[in-house]
């Protein structure tokens, strides 16, 4: 059954109502205009993170006025819209919807920023790299109010937007502060802060960290025998016998080492592992809807193993990979990508598991160290430090073997180790029930924000007037004029200079200023002082002199961004 629409309105397409500006602009021709990238745009918030300078971009970019509608059509998912409050220039990443009579710019960015559209945008597109383009967006269906109504919504909308942005700020503030608490409780765990009472309680009572580290030395070597037996009795191993091979672990370096708590020691983890593996390459071909569980660096999350979206995979016997299995009490580590340096624990049995190539399976010699090396792993100021420190490549960080086993590790005696377990559990238990609420919250908050753009949409946000001009005669006049934007006010384009006059001459910034007490824009200083395009970078130059301390020409913020220029005297 058919919605009837709201009185007043008309049911239309985006592509009728509106239509993106093509004006493009070089960035040499007006080096003092704003520049906003994708980068500079919030992903769902409709927030301006920053800008840059048109002086600092290389590629072709498009002309865009304040009030205009600037949306993302690179990974529409991101939901990137923005109301300018500014004049300048834009990637070409961006749709830019100049003003239109009758249709309000922000009715408009709140259209494109509501879910139903982000949805409809991110189906048109697919690849590695999704951009959608306007004539696929053109058709999507939208509800017009007359133009009166646009303004009663946005008024109302914007009002609720505000307060609901407002919750989710002091929300995210709870979560910086509460991951501030569980790092800070995770750094005096692995330090052996959390256990000093209880260490000094236990003086003489147990066994300590080098004792520990030798029995650990010893259960390794003798790990290593057996598994150098077995594969020389079923015919898979050379050598003259069970030890020819055997590779001594690394040591840690003591020079770059702090004195450890009493009865601790520094061992590495080499020292501490039997295996140290990645896992497998080229798997692709091997995914299927069912069989092993196939653990890649997106499934340790927040330092957990999440199974969620987990892949699975069908190998063939004895292909590569396969021979490691994943166990309870191994450790795993994001070993490539953003995500480097992430650990978790499998903490149940896995009936068949294997890693990607870009996780390391740890196995340790024994299983009870596990969770205090996770945690070691995982504490800001100890593993996770060291890890990043020896990551490589700025574009795709990594971590290889060597660096893991390498890792230097505080180790306490087994006793300790269990009572910082122990500690961080009831520590972090009110934090984790603290960190669902937050996210709860924040759900809610979006589920409000969504819910409120489908009354607006659809009618129902604020009440119809009678005397508001009909929507379908907006929708006539737009299309008998073509949808042809607003007349704008907006300054004339800087250009290269081709005349064969002599060019204006050029003049002190601080004496062209001292004319206009009123000040100028850095764009109008650059033009009332006589410079050309060839001489942005003498502008610059003196324009930092005189800015700089002692200055003799002063900033201004104006409403809606813009920066005026002032003499200082």
């Amino acid at each position: 059954m058919t919605e009837v629409l709201p009185r007043g309105w008309s049911d239309t397409t985006l592509g009728a109502i509106t239509a993106p500006s093509g004006e493009r602009a070089d960035p040499a021709e007006v080096p003092t205009l704003p520049y906003v990238g994708l980068e500079h745009v919030e992903a769902q918030t409709m927030r301006l993170l920053g800008h840059g300078l048109a002086a600092d971009v290389r590629s072709s970019s498009i002309r865009f006025s304040k009030g205009d509608v600037l949306y993302g059509k690179m990974r529409p998912y991101l939901n990137k819209v923005w109301v300018a409050e500014f004049e300048g220039i834009c990637s070409g990443e961006f749709l830019v919807f100049e003003t239109r009579e009758g249709l309000s710019n922000d009715f408009l960015a709140l259209r494109l920023n509501a879910d139903d559209f982000v949805q409809f945008a991110n189906g048109q597109v697919s690849g590695e790299r999704p951009r959608v383009d306007f004539d696929k967006l053109a058709t999507f269906a939208i509800l017009l109010p007359p133009a009166a109504e646009q303004l009663r919504i946005v008024a109302k909308a914007s009002e609720a937007i505000a307060a609901i942005r407002r919750g989710e700020i002091a929300t995210r503030r709870a979560q910086v502060r509460l991951k501030t608490y569980c790092d800070a409780v995770l750094n005096a765990a692995v330090a052996g802060e959390l256990t000093a009472a209880w260490r000094e309680a236990q003086s003489g009572n147990r066994q300590d960290g080098e004792g520990l580290l030798n029995e650990i030395l010893l259960a390794r070597r003798s790990r290593w025998e057996e598994a150098r037996w077995a594969r020389a009795k079923s015919g898979r191993a050379r050598g003259a016998g069970p030890a020819a091979d055997y590779r001594p672990p690394s040591a840690p370096n003591p020079g770059n080492l702090s004195e450890p708590p009493n009865g601790w020691t520094w061992a590495t983890l080499d020292q501490l592992s039997i295996l140290v593996t990645s896992g497998s390459r080229g798997w692709k071909e091997f995914y299927a809807e069912e069989g092993a569980l196939f653990i890649r660096s997106q499934d340790i999350r927040t330092d957990q193993l999440s199974l969620a979206e987990i892949a699975h995979v069908q190998p063939p016997h004895e292909s590569e990979g396969t021979r490691t299995r994943v166990e309870r009490g191994d450790v795993l580590v994001t070993i490539t990508g953003a995500n480097v340096g992430k650990a978790a624990l499998v903490e149940s049995e896995l009936k068949e598991a294997y890693v990607s190539q870009h996780v390391a399976l740890i196995r340790l010699v024994q299983p009870e160290l596990s969770s205090f090396v996770h945690r070691y792993i995982t504490a800001p100021e100890f593993g996770r430090k060291l890890l990043s420190a020896a990551a490589y490549g700025a574009g795709k960080p990594g971590l290889n073997l060597q660096n893991l086993r390498e890792l230097p590790v505080l180790l306490a005696p087994l006793s300790e180790q269990t009572q910082i377990v122990v500690e961080v559990k009831r520590r972090l238990a009110a934090a984790d029930r603290l960190s669902r609420t937050l996210e709860e919250q924040l759900t809610r908050a979006r589920s409000t924000r969504e819910a409120l753009l489908r009354e607006a949409f659809a009618g129902r946000l604020v009440p119809q007037n009678s005397t508001d001009e009909p929507a379908s005669v907006l929708l006539n006049r737009l299309r008998n004029l073509g949808a042809r934007p607003i007349p704008k006010t907006r300054g004339k384009r800087m250009s290269r200079q081709t005349s064969t006059k002599d060019p204006v001459p050029r003049q002190s910034l601080l004496a062209v200023l001292k004319e206009h007490k009123a000040g100028l824009s850095p764009e109008a200083l650059f033009s009332a002082s006589g410079h050309s395009q060839e001489t942005v970078d003498q502008f610059f130059a003196e324009l930092r002199d005189l800015t700089a301390p002692p200055a003799k020409i002063g900033e201004e913020r104006q409403p809606g961004g813009l920066t005026l220029l002032r003499a200082l005297s």
